[in-house]
Formats: structure tokens, sequence, C-alpha cells
């Protein structure tokens, strides 16, 4: 079975566009649409499919050969080493999120808003306990 990542770049995110590449093929990673063995599409497949300069793909398969998760194979590509999957797409986790994405959605939510939401919901979550903050004493009750 061919796994393929499809890299969708946003020239107005601010985030530089190797990083974009890197965190969406962590993000396929992840999800367990890419996994040890498959090959990731060459640096001209990529180009071709999104306009960019070559050497952004190539510093962001750099990066994540760095980072263990990539090797270049001479000749032959790059392959992904190791997976980060611990949720794989089918998860039922993922359906339910489906399901209140698209109640989201329903609501009058923009995708701006949703990521807002549910970033300020992750950081109420999986924040470091230094960075917990304290709920904030009502006025006048100095403890």
């Amino acid at each position: 079975m061919i796994r393929v990542v499809e890299y969708r770049i946003d020239r107005h995110s601010g985030v530089a566009t190797y990083v974009q590449i890197v965190q969406q093929t962590k993000q396929a990673l992840r999800l367990g649409v890419l996994r040890p063995g498959d090959k990731l599409p060459t640096a001209r497949e990529v180009v071709e499919a999104t306009a960019i300069n070559p050497n952004t793909v190539l510093k962001a398969y750099r990066e994540l050969e760095r980072e263990g998760l990539v090797e270049a194979r001479r000749g032959l590509g790059t392959f992904v080493r190791r997976g980060l999957s611990t949720a794989p797409a089918d998860s039922p986790l993922r359906t339910e999120l489906d399901a209140w994405a698209v109640r989201a959605r329903d609501t009058g939510l923009d995708r701006e808003d949703v990521a807002a939401l549910f970033t300020a919901v992750l950081d109420e979550h999986f924040a470091p306990p230094a960075a917990r903050t304290e709920p904030a004493h009502p006025q006048g009750d100095p403890s």
C-alpha cells in the first residue's frame, strides 16, 4: 500500500514554508498516514505540487532527518525511519473530533475560531504544571 502525504502551503500563515512541511510530515506520522519504510515525495514532486523552492523542501527534509524521523537514501529518495503514531487516523477519538468540528462549523464558527477554541482547550489540559495558573482570587479576598 502506497501512502502519500500532500503538502499544503499557507503563504499567509506567518510560518516558514519549510516549517510547514516539517509540521505536516509530523502530523502524518502521528496519525499513522506515514509509517516506517514509507517514501516521502521527491523534492521535485513537492515543488511541482506547491510551487516552492526546491531548497526549501530539502531544508525541511534535512530537519526531519536531523530529528531521526526520516533518512535519505542516495539515489532512492527519503524514507520514514520511525513513526510518531499514537492516535491512528481511524481512532474513535478522531470520529468524535470530526463530529465536533462539523457542529462547530454548523454553528457559524470559521476555521480560525475553531483553531483558537481548540488551542485554548489544549493549553488548559496539556500545559506543563509550572505554566498552569491558579484561578484568580475574588476581589477583596487576599488569600
